[in-house]
C-alpha cells in the first residue's frame, strides 16, 4: 500500500505542476481577441482544488466506501494518469489555438479532427477523467461526488461561456460543428 501512496501523491505532483505550468505558459497573447472569459479561469482555479480539498477532507471525516477491495485505488490512480496524459495530448494537438482563458487567436479554426471529430470539448473531459480518478483513489462516495461535481458544474460554465464566443466568430459554421458532436463524453453528452 505505501508504493501506491508514493504513486499517487507522485499523481498529484504531476497534476498540479502540469495545471501550473499551463496556466503559466499558454496565456492568450496581445493580438488574440480577449474579454471572452467572464472570469472562467478564476472560476476554475477556485473549484478545482476545492473540489480536492474537500474530496481529501471528506474522505478522512466519513467512511462511505466505493469497494473494500484494493483495485480501486489503483483504478484512480490509472484515471489520474490517463486523464493527466490524454489532456496533454489534446492541448499538443490544439498548438497554438489552446490557451487557458476563453480567447479567439489571430487565423483561428474550429478543430474537427482527432477526438475533436467526436467531443467538443476532450481538454475538460480528460480534465474531468482526472478528478473521477481522484474520487475513485479516495474510496469514498462522498469524495467521489465533491471531486467529480465542483469541477463538472464549473467546467459546465465555461463550456457555456467558451461555445458562446465561438458562435459569435464562426457562426453556422460552429453550430453545423456543435450539432455534429458531443460535449463531453463521446455519442452520449
Amino acid at each position: 500500500m505505501e508504493t501506491l501512496q508514493i504513486l499517487f501523491a507522485a499523481s498529484m505532483g504531476a497534476w498540479f505542476l502540469s495545471e501550473i505550468l499551463y496556466k503559466n505558459i499558454l496565456k492568450s497573447g496581445d493580438n488574440d481577441k480577449k474579454g471572452k472569459d467572464q472570469s472562467t479561469l478564476n472560476i476554475l482555479w477556485l473549484a478545482i482544488p476545492l473540489s480536492i480539498a474537500s474530496s481529501v477532507g471528506v474522505s478522512y471525516l466519513t467512511k462511505l466506501p466505493i469497494s473494500g477491495e484494493i483495485w480501486i485505488y489503483y483504478a484512480g490512480v490509472v484515471l489520474v494518469w490517463t486523464g493527466i496524459i490524454l489532456r496533454f495530448i489534446i492541448i499538443r494537438s490544439l498548438g497554438k489555438y489552446f490557451t487557458v482563458d476563453v480567447t479567439i487567436r489571430e487565423d483561428h479554426k474550429i478543430k474537427k479532427e482527432g477526438f475533436y471529430k467526436y467531443v467538443r470539448h476532450p481538454s475538460y473531459a480528460f480534465s474531468l477523467l482526472t478528478s473521477l480518478g481522484l474520487g475513485l483513489y479516495l474510496n469514498n462516495w462522498f469524495s467521489l461526488i465533491l471531486a467529480f461535481a465542483i469541477p463538472f458544474i464549473a467546467f459546465s460554465y465555461r463550456i457555456t461561456v467558451e461555445e458562446r464566443t465561438l458562435i459569435e466568430q464562426f457562426g453556422e459554421e460552429y453550430l453545423e460543428y456543435r450539432r455534429k458532436t458531443k460535449k463531453l463524453i463521446p455519442f452520449i453528452y
